[in-house]
């Protein structure tokens, strides 16, 4: 007797994310007309690259079609530490400013570290500052990472409570791979972190109740890695060869495979990608609330 599979659950980032837009633009309101303050984003771009031009110019659009308050800072690849430093010390006392995000790669004779670290942890919406690093992996109040709350609020979405379930998350890096480890953690999963390094990857994949793909290599995770019914969550944004000189979107994921054994997986693009600008907005609208003394909107928090 033939049996039809049901195609996996597609889990649509970007209408969660045009949500979350939507609760922002309400609570920026609502401080504007009863605290007489408007949260404000400040982007500092080092530099041309092609993608972070893209980047910027997308968090510019959706930071003011939320009501807040855009301040784009641009300097030239060629910028020393010492520039770059004294920018974000005149945006750390900026009172307009109440979140500061300074845009990855920095060209290569500057220190990330050194940059990122210069910040006000209370001004840094994207999660990096050690001192928020080390909240988030303590379980205590921080600015986390947005693509890992990204990631998280979907799956909260999807399942509710996450406790008992198996999470593998294939990658470690500081911006995905442990801090989403970490938030699936307090959450109450198992979880496991597989990167490069570990053996029988494609076996560890397989006992995922939930498999989180954030590695960067296209299309790696195929349809015999993914237990079936499982959910699966694709950071990954690569551009590929499309023939005729074209070129398509993908995510580290199969997802035409992938989607026939899984219960639920998100696509590339569509995803996780929306997710992340609107989990930035939602982190620089904390980060107003907090300065103020006043809750945050515990539903855009971990």
């Amino acid at each position: 007797m033939l049996t039809t599979r049901t195609m996996a659950h597609r889990i649509d980032g970007k209408a969660f994310a045009a949500g979350i837009g939507g609760e922002v633009a309400k609570a920026v309101h609502r401080l504007r007309q009863e605290y007489g303050v408007t949260p404000g984003l400040a982007v500092v771009l080092v530099g041309n690259d092609p993608a972070s031009e893209v980047y910027v110019r997308n968090k510019a659009r959706q930071t003011v079609s939320a009501g807040m308050q855009s301040f784009e800072h641009r300097l030239e690849a060629s910028a020393g530490e010492g520039e770059i430093r004294a920018l974000i010390a005149g945006l750390n006392a900026d009172e307009r400013v109440h979140g500061i995000l300074v845009q990855l790669p920095l060209p290569a004779h500057v220190d990330a570290e050194a940059i990122l670290g210069a910040i006000d942890p209370a001004k840094d919406v994207d999660g990096f500052h050690p001192l928020n690093v080390g909240l988030t992996a303590s379980g205590q109040k921080a600015l986390v990472p947005c693509t890992p709350l990204g990631c998280l609020m979907l799956l909260r979405d999807l399942h509710g409570d996450l406790s008992g379930r198996h999470a593998v998350v294939i990658g470690r890096s500081n911006i995905v791979g442990k801090p989403m480890a970490q938030l699936l953690l307090r959450s109450n999963c198992t979880v496991t972190i597989a990167h490069s390094r570990s053996e029988n990857l494609p076996d560890l994949c397989r006992r995922a109740d939930i498999l989180i793909a954030a590695v960067g290599r296209p299309e790696m995770v195929k349809a015999d890695w993914v237990k079936p019914g499982a959910t699966v969550i694709d950071v990954g944004i690569n551009r590929i060869a499309a023939g005729e000189g074209k070129t398509r979107l993908v995510g580290d994921v199969d997802f035409a495979a992938v989607s026939e054994v899984a219960g639920a997986a998100t696509p590339v693009p569509g995803g996780v990608g929306p997710m992340t600008i609107a989990c930035l907005l939602a982190n620089t609208l904390n980060a107003c609330c907090r300065s103020l003394g006043i809750p945050v909107n515990a539903d855009l928090t971990p």
